[in-house]
């Protein structure tokens, strides 16, 4: 192997400074505000919709945030989110991705790592997350990751493994389950937290929406693109990119029912789903049905659907043995009851929290984890699909311990790929 060059003085000095940031803040303040003019690099890899909205959201979390390198497939989605991000900041000279700095390809995501960047954003496809979170990790960068954290249960215990890796080097890992940075949510469970509607009995989360991305048709396929090519580029029809929408869009609310129930796994699981509009291709369900089972009898229900012309909604509904929470069926939050309350202060932005959060803890050299409860949250939807996959009640340990691996080993772009038919409830075998 070459022999590795001695690192610059100047990025030496930097990761100095970020490393040792909360002996010169002093007491959690900010370093903005005293003179010092450290940059934080910022790297993106994955170039759509999130991606680029979680580039602009970093670049104003710091005064010196600045975005030097991104990755994705496409060259013109790199542009795209590059304009985008630029007139977000236009005025300054925060976006400063050279040509050198826009990587291309399934590997380009190591490019970013290797780029000398002190964070990075993860916002591809979600089965791509578990791997470009450990190469992340093991490279010593702070990570802002996208939710969910993974497709299948192995990916889900490589994410843990990396967790604790993330814990032992001091790294700040921030995740995508934006609900949790809500105020008003927040505000809510604690609300639940502190006995307001008596013993929580039942959780009711809805998330129906319309389809996120419809398959096209076959004909419309180039010539000549291969299988994963045309599969990456309509990720959310494929188990094995997306995870199926229980686990890509309502794990949202999954997440929440992890947080109301304080984070501990359910006992078991039952599901019903399927797909309702037939699809050109791909392998997701349209619609699905959990009921987790948590301790003492009590049951979180979680539906969802993407289907268009029907009845759309995200809420939650939390009853307790003295009342009930509302979220999401009117403006605030709400508990009628012995015990009524409303939510009366200033919503944030959610979205921008995470990262005022994620950069807040690196400048004061206070890691922030979240990578423990994104897992499991990960897992508890990933347990529902298994469950209305196979038509099967499992447990919590069981869907921990499954052997299923949906995402390929050995991934090359022009590589044939044959995905699983659509699952069938009591044929489709637990694995």
């Amino acid at each position: 192997m070459p022999h590795k060059q001695a690192e610059p003085a100047a990025n030496s000095s930097r990761r100095t400074f970020l490393q040792s940031a909360a002996a010169t803040a002093g007491a959690g303040t900010l370093l903005r505000g005293q003179g010092i003019s450290q940059e934080i690099k910022v790297g993106l890899i994955g170039c759509g919709g999130r991606g680029t909205g979680a580039a602009a959201q970093a670049l104003q979390a710091d005064d010196y945030a600045v975005l030097t390198a991104v990755a994705d497939i496409d060259s013109e989605r790199v542009e795209a989110c590059l304009e985008a991000v630029g007139k977000r900041h236009e005025g300054t000279d925060k976006v400063r991705v050279g040509r050198k700095g826009r990587f291309l390809g399934l590997d380009a995501y190591q490019s970013v790592i290797d780029s000398d960047v002190d964070v990075v954003l993860l916002a591809t496809p979600p089965g791509f997350r578990p791997a470009h979170l450990r190469a992340c990790i093991e490279a010593g960068k702070h990570v802002f990751c996208e939710k969910p954290m993974a497709v299948d249960s192995p990916g889900v215990r490589s994410v843990l493994e990396t967790v604790q890796m993330s814990e032992s080097k001091h790294l700040s890992l921030v995740a995508g389950f934006c609900w949790r940075y809500n105020n008003m949510v927040a505000e809510a469970v604690e609300q639940v937290r502190s006995g307001a509607i008596g013993d929580v009995v039942a959780y009711y989360a809805t998330y129906y929406t319309n389809p996120v991305k419809p398959m096209p048709p076959a004909y419309e396929r180039p010539l000549g693109m291969s299988d994963v090519e045309w599969q990456i580029r309509n990720w959310y029809n494929f188990v094995w990119t997306c995870g199926d929408g229980l686990v890509e869009q309502a794990v949202h609310s999954v997440d929440k029912i992890a947080w109301v129930m304080g984070d501990k796994p359910p006992e078991s699981c039952v599901a019903v789903g399927g797909r309702q509009i037939p699809a050109h291709d791909g392998n997701i369900f349209d619609h699905f049905e959990v009921n987790y089972l948590y301790p003492g009898g009590v049951r979180a229900f979680m539906g969802c659907r993407q289907i268009a012309g029907c009845h759309r909604e995200n809420a939650d509904y939390v009853l307790g043995t003295k009342g009930r929470l509302t979220i999401g069926r009117g403006l605030l939050p709400r508990i009628e009851g012995e015990n009524p309350w409303v939510f009366r202060g200033q919503q944030n932005n959610m979205y921008q929290e995470e990262h005022d959060v994620l950069f807040r803890a690196i400048r004061r050299g206070e890691p922030v984890n979240d990578g423990v409860r994104m897992a499991h949250s990960t897992q508890l939807a990933i347990l529902g699909r298994t469950a209305a996959y196979t038509g099967q009640q499992l447990t919590w340990v069981q869907g921990m311990e499954s052997q299923e691996k949906r995402f390929p080993d050995n991934l090359s772009w022009d590589m044939a790929h044959d995905v699983p038919p659509l699952a069938r409830p009591g044929q489709t075998k637990f694995v």
